[in-house]
């Protein structure tokens, strides 16, 4: 093998390595972000440690909304039916955020088991009902009804 070719062939090793090597930190950093969210159950089941960043899905606890006067401080409870986290977040709320609706929350645990969100995601029902219009009323828009 000509001194040409070794070089040839040891700079290919060295990059099917370094490919090998990049895919293989590529795929340990991601196996734990390809679930877009935990349910509480899943969080029990699997003992998730505190303090790491994770994703918790579920739906808003009838009765546990409560928000304090002055702040934007809110505590509630996500539940999936079989489990039940408590919640504290400090921050705006979106728009669709209510009790007995769908939320994804973006925090960690702390030692006592409670969620501490950064983030929070008002998930929504799949499907879609167009307004109908009212009693009374034309189904075109004001600014078109006087249009002929």
């Amino acid at each position: 093998m000509s001194p040409a070719s070794r070089r040839r062939a040891g700079r290919l090793a060295l990059m099917a390595g370094l490919l090998g090597l990049a895919t293989a930190l590529v795929v340990g950093a991601l196996r734990d972000n390809l679930t877009f969210f935990y349910t509480p159950s899943q969080v029990h089941a699997q003992g998730l440690q505190p303090g790491r960043v994770f994703r918790m899905g579920g739906r808003v606890e009838a009765g546990s909304l409560e928000q304090r006067p002055g702040t934007l401080a809110v505590h509630f409870v996500v539940a999936d039916g079989q489990r039940r986290v408590p919640v504290v977040y400090e921050g705006l709320l979106p728009d669709l955020f209510g009790e007995n609706k769908g939320v994804v929350a973006s925090g960690r645990l702390d030692k006592k088991g409670v969620f501490r969100a950064d983030q929070i995601l008002a998930k929504h029902d799949e499907t879609y009902q167009p307004p109908t219009p009212q009693a009374g009323r034309s189904a075109r828009p004001a600014w078109l009804a006087s249009t002929p």
